[in-house]
């Protein structure tokens, strides 16, 4: 029987959180080339400054980095390229609705390998947080990391 090898590739958007409320979540395929894949399973990959698009009925992530792969020869890809996401028409629809309202926005999350070894890609409708709301977040985190601090001891 074939052993089920366990991802540890995640690959994190940790600045979504902290500048956008996160409102609704989907998981997304991605539509890779060979020598893509091969570096986000070695995790040379990065979400940070990355959006997406909707462009004729398609998802889109733009700005998203994939280094080239190292043993790659004339065939390997641009690191950031635009790659399409692979989603339902009703999830489709829905996120497309919700991007044109005024405010929201569509951000990568979180990009991982599932336990098929195919790589997926969480996005989220978010909505951008205001200064005060940062220094909240701030706060909060300090406050809990203290009584974390103080429970240990």
């Amino acid at each position: 029987m074939k052993e089920k090898l366990q991802s540890t590739i995640q690959i994190k958007n940790k600045r979504a959180t902290f500048d956008y409320e996160l409102l609704e979540t989907f998981t997304a395929g991605l539509v890779l080339t060979g020598t893509e894949i091969k570096s986000i399973r070695l995790g040379k990959a990065s979400l940070v400054d990355t959006y997406c698009i909707v462009e004729r009925g398609e998802l889109w992530v733009k700005n998203m980095y994939v280094a080239e792969y190292f043993y790659g020869t004339y065939n390997n890809h641009t690191a950031r390229r635009d790659r399409k996401l692979l989603l339902t028409k009703k999830e489709l629809k829905k996120i497309d609705g919700s991007a044109k309202n005024a405010g929201l926005t569509i951000v990568p999350t979180r990009l991982f390998i599932n336990e098929k070894g195919l790589a997926k890609i969480v996005i989220a409708i978010a909505k951008g947080k205001k200064e005060y709301d940062k220094r909240e977040a701030i706060k909060h985190r300090d406050d809990k990391r203290e009584m974390d601090r103080a429970f240990k001891q």
